[in-house]
């Protein structure tokens, strides 16, 4: 397996409130993270980073053997990394009101399994097709879904950056969890709103179809965001999970 990534500041804000790693637990298996914070001053990078080095702290010392106990330790875990967030935003005056997106992927077995609370997106590329997995919870995609505006009306709304739910502004929260079989030659993308907002699922499929090495294709991706504006912050997470000799795909090392 392989796994790259880069968070980028973008060409229009003065901070980066997105975050991104992942992590590997004591089975070997990969925990995968995108956070996109929100807040004044510097509120949301602290919600993101809290988001990202709480949950993968707690990945480090777990083992799993199958998607539904995994699935369980994801909402167990993702909820208390939200009441941590919540808690540290009501110590802090200067922190009142942040939050975070937050799209995270871990491996079990030939499975992988996927949170999602907020508007970064989890796909999966395969066969040269791009496939959203996660759904947005924004107020355009309520929208949508009613039939109110189009998907190409949501992409210019006003209303576009309001989320329906996020980590860390209440006591109160709701994950979505999915998983789906894991394909050999499979390659998974998460990000922030900050790419999809500046490219569209066409345009980042055909980026992901060059034959370029994992990371030239993340900066690729970065550096066409931002030369189509850059108007936020901008993070890439390409995970490859191609067989190498026949060695089960979550046990590969990162090259």
């Amino acid at each position: 397996m392989q796994i790259a990534f880069k968070s980028d500041r973008g060409l229009n804000r003065a901070i980066n409130q997105d975050y991104v790693s992942y992590f590997m637990n004591e089975a070997g298996q990969p925990l995968m993270i995108v956070c996109d914070g929100m807040g004044g001053h510097k509120a949301g990078d602290v919600a993101s980073e809290m988001g990202v080095s709480h949950l993968g702290a707690a990945w480090k010392g777990s083992r799993f053997t199958n998607s539904e106990e995994l699935s369980r330790w994801l909402i167990a875990n993702i909820q208390r990394v939200n009441d941590l967030v919540f808690q540290k935003s009501l110590d802090y005056s200067d922190l009142d009101g942040m939050g975070t997106t937050l799209v995270a992927a871990a491996i079990v077995g030939k499975e992988i399994v996927f949170a999602n609370i907020g508007d970064s997106r989890a796909y999966v590329y395969r066969n040269y097709k791009l496939r959203q997995i996660t759904e947005d919870h924004s107020l355009v995609n309520e929208f949508i879904k009613s039939g109110e505006i189009t998907p190409e009306e949501a992409q210019h709304h006003p209303r576009k950056n309001i989320l329906t739910r996020s980590l860390g502004v209440s006591r109160k929260l709701d994950i979505d969890i999915i998983a789906m079989p894991l394909v050999q030659g499979d390659l998974l993308l998460l990000c922030s709103d900050g790419l999809t907002n500046m490219m569209d699922d066409e345009e980042i499929a055909q980026m992901l179809k060059e034959w370029l090495p994992l990371e030239e294709k993340v900066l690729s991706l970065v550096d066409k965001a931002n030369a189509a504006g850059g108007l936020d912050n901008i993070t890439v997470l390409l995970a490859d999970f191609t067989d190498r000799e026949g060695e089960p795909l979550w046990r590969q090392e990162r090259n």
